[in-house]
């Protein structure tokens, strides 16, 4: 029962059993083909700008604000509001919709729990379907989980808030299509879950909450907008009942914050550095300019002068305008040696104390055991206050492009080149089997570090640059490390996991996204093909 019209305009490739028709009921389904219908094609209309914009860029151009949105920036708005249940966002941690993840993370020591269909999902069908009932359950507090040995995971009184992570523009929904075209991910997801939740988020004081990423202009915070406003009206409610955050994660958008927040004002509620992503589209985005190659990935810290600037331009633009400002993610994990345990505390609790100094509302985690740390940072910067949007930032000296764009010192060296290839191969490998979140050598990887680890890389070979001892960094080179590190690979795995796993698959996968002369834009387009 494959290639089925389960509405009169979608076609869905997989077939319909209790998940799905769960999922998809018939009201459901006409409210995303409604959705698909009107805004498709405007998305692709906005991927083509983006397109077009990079081109000007490869071409020599500098991203920099832009003229014909000055009197936005100069004007004085504030943003319609903030809900009762997110004022206070201090510490908030992310994973993906997997049923126990959801638990452990709801329960854990934070404020917000932002439950992922991006970066931390490998979005294979079952996947997006079982995250969709997993956080149907979970809204309603009926969610459970028992392992093989019989241990039962339970909601426990006052859970975090939740918050749903959409796929970004870019990503298609492959098993279902519109007049022959897949459909966009991110309006799957927001259709689902919106449909099946907003009653019961509503009822209970909350609401459906969003985090957007990847946006690049502001014409695209505006189709979101539309988008919100169109369900707001479609199913009776207020404006601004729908509310999101947006992450501030690509280049170009960095120039366009006031212009994002203006056109989301309805709904949006703050900006999010997402720091990872944005090293990434820094070296994307500026991948044909020679003077702004970034160092080893490991070097390319907050405190580095570009980003820097970044967080305090965003904490500056939000407390303007009302809205908060969120730090990034802390990837280091706990670790069971109790050494390598306090210094990976110790890096963290640095880590956030700069972003609590610098204004930031609140910071992302990726594991429950850096909860209560990460609490005592911002509990001690906050004090008597639930958020910092008083901290203005007034007095700072303008942030122009020249700092936005300031190229990172640092050195390339052998041993980073090889730690990116091992990294990033072993993330391919762990997504293309169905898992987007992935510890790794101590840190959480998703998407966004394999990015860097891969497009880094691909940086080097383009512009024949040289690592500290003095070799070119050629596609020879690298094809050369990728061989012997795939063998390191190998012994630190062992043979039972690496020959039953999905390395061959996940190397030349590598090998291409790295040597090919056209740098792809996201790893994840050409590893959806090799996913069910």
């Amino acid at each position: 029962m494959t290639q089925q019209t389960i509405s009169r305009e979608l076609v869905f490739s997989e077939r319909f059993g209790m998940a799905e028709q769960s999922v998809l009921p018939e009201e459901a389904t006409d409210f995303l083909a409604a959705l698909v219908n009107r805004f498709l094609l405007p998305r692709n209309g906005l991927l083509l700008e983006r397109q077009l914009q990079q081109q000007k860029i490869d071409a020599g151009e500098l991203p920099d604000f832009i003229s014909e949105t000055t009197s936005i920036r100069n004007a004085d708005w504030t943003i319609r509001g903030i809900p009762a249940d997110l004022q206070d966002r201090r510490v908030e941690i992310t994973g993906p919709v997997e049923r126990k993840m959801i638990i452990n993370a709801l329960n854990a020591n934070v404020k917000v729990f932002m439950a992922d269909f991006e970066d931390s999902l490998s979005p294979s069908w079952e996947k997006v379907i079982d995250g969709q009932l997993n956080l149907r359950d979970a809204v309603r507090g009926t969610i459970s989980y028992v392992n093989d040995e019989g241990k039962i995971y339970q909601l426990k009184p006052n859970p975090a808030v939740l918050i749903c992570r959409v796929r970004g523009l870019h990503l298609p929904e492959k098993h279902v299509t519109w007049q022959g075209e897949a459909i966009p991910g991110g309006l799957f997801d927001f259709a689902l879950y919106f449909y099946h939740n907003y009653q019961a988020l509503l009822a209970k004081g909350s609401g459906p909450y969003f985090y957007l990423p990847k946006l690049q202009s502001w014409r695209e915070a505006a189709w979101w907008s539309e988008v919100f406003s169109y369900t707001e009206d479609r199913f009776d409610l207020p404006r601004g009942t729908i509310k999101a955050t947006v992450l501030i994660e690509t280049l170009p958008a960095v120039f366009q914050m006031d212009e994002i927040l203006h056109a989301l004002r309805d709904h949006i509620v703050g900006l999010n550095c997402g720091r990872w992503d944005y090293i990434f589209s820094y070296i994307k985005t500026l991948k044909n300019h020679a003077d702004r190659v970034l160092p080893d990935r490991q070097s390319v810290t907050m405190d580095k002068p570009f980003l820097n600037a970044y967080s305090r331009l965003l904490i500056k633009t939000c407390h303007r305008r009302g809205a908060f400002a969120m730090g990034g993610m802390a990837a280091f994990i706990p670790s069971k040696e109790p050494a390598r345990h306090q210094w990976v505390l110790e890096k963290v609790r640095q880590d956030k104390a700069l972003e609590a100094k610098n204004g930031h509302d609140g910071t992302w985690i990726a594991h429950p055991g850096l909860a209560d740390s990460v609490m005592a940072v911002f509990d001690a910067a906050l004090g008597e206050r639930v958020n910092q949007l008083e901290v203005s930032r007034e007095g700072d000296a303008p942030i122009g492009a020249a700092e936005l764009l300031a190229p990172c010192p640092g050195e390339r060296t052998e041993a980073g080149m090889r730690a990116n290839i091992r990294v990033a191969v072993q993330y391919i490998e762990a997504w293309i089997s169905g898992n987007g979140c992935v510890p790794i050598y101590g840190l959480m990887e998703d998407a966004a570090t394999a990015e860097i680890s891969r497009t880094s890389i691909w940086q080097w070979i383009h512009h024949g640059k040289t690592l500290s001892d003095g070799q070119v960094v050629t596609k020879a080179l690298f094809q050369r490390m990728l061989a012997e590190e795939m063998l390191v690979i190998q012994e630190e795995l062992g043979e039972a996991r690496f020959s039953g796993g999905r390395f061959d698959e996940a190397a030349r996968l590598m090998d291409q996204i790295t040597t090919q002369d056209k740098l792809i834009d996201f790893l994840t387009l050409p590893g959806y093909t090799l996913l069910d």
